[in-house]
């Protein structure tokens, strides 16, 4: 390389170094452009789960009992069709569905998850910052240092939203703790005040808005993608030269 177009162009350690991050954390948002889509229609599976034991029970009328027999299905509990398609079954004689219990573990894993990623992924953008920072000293990348900080406010505004979708999880949790869904619980709910419809709809679209801003979140880090090809094949271009 000449002695000017060196000048110019980063050194090889940090041109290395840039070849990595731009290979690794390429592939990696792959995976964080597909994931959150995936975990997005599984939410809206569970909030459709809660929409419809709402629906049943904003109008079925109380004492519609098949049997008092343990085990056997509640007539009046029971939404149309929701058995099989998620498994949830009220019983005579029983407490909560495990089903119910199971939506629930799964819905707080998610928050977690999402509160590990969004908090990992501010802190690899605070550094990732301060790094492109410094690529303003070398003007063979100055007409794409636009690209790596779009990359970095991509990713960075993808964290915000895991840590905010994190915390709606925990706030439909937070309503679902409200309702007893044991069936004479329910069913004594549903003599008197029918309470339990409504915190089920307000949880369920505190789920939807979690699964929307998961799609965002997709949406954001897939925007990288061209960008991170186009900075690679500059290094690339770079390290042969």
């Amino acid at each position: 390389m000449a002695e000017d177009e060196a000048r110019l162009s980063p050194p090889e350690p940090l041109l290395q170094l840039i070849d990595n991050l731009a290979r690794f954390h390429r592939e990696h948002e792959e995976y964080y452009a597909q994931a959150p889509l995936r975990q997005a229609s599984e939410l809206q599976a569970r909030s459709r789960v809660l929409k419809a034991l709402a629906d049943r029970w904003s109008v079925v009328g109380v004492g519609e009992q098949a049997s008092a027999v343990g085990f056997a299905g509640t007539e009046d509990l029971n939404a149309p069709g929701l058995v099989a398609e998620s498994g949830v079954l009220f019983m005579e004689g029983e407490g909560e569905p495990a089903e119910l219990r199971r939506l629930k573990r799964e819905v707080r894993q998610a928050a977690d998850d999402a509160e590990q990623t969004g908090g990992w992924l501010a802190r690899a953008m605070e550094q990732a910052w301060e790094i492109a920072g410094g690529l303003a000293d070398h003007p063979a990348l100055a007409d794409l240092l636009g690209e790596r900080h779009r990359i970095i406010a991509n990713d960075w505004q993808s964290a915000a939203l895991q840590s905010l979708i994190a915390r709606m999880l925990r706030r439909a949790l937070d309503l679902l703790a409200v309702v007893d869904f044991t069936p004479a619980a329910l069913r004594a709910d549903l003599a008197g005040r029918r309470q339990a419809p409504a915190y089920l709809y307000s949880a369920s679209e505190v789920l939807d808005r979690a699964a929307d801003l998961m799609a965002e979140s997709a949406v954001l880090v897939h925007d990288n993608e061209r960008r991170w090809r186009v900075f690679r094949a500059r290094v690339r271009e770079l390290r042969s030269a």
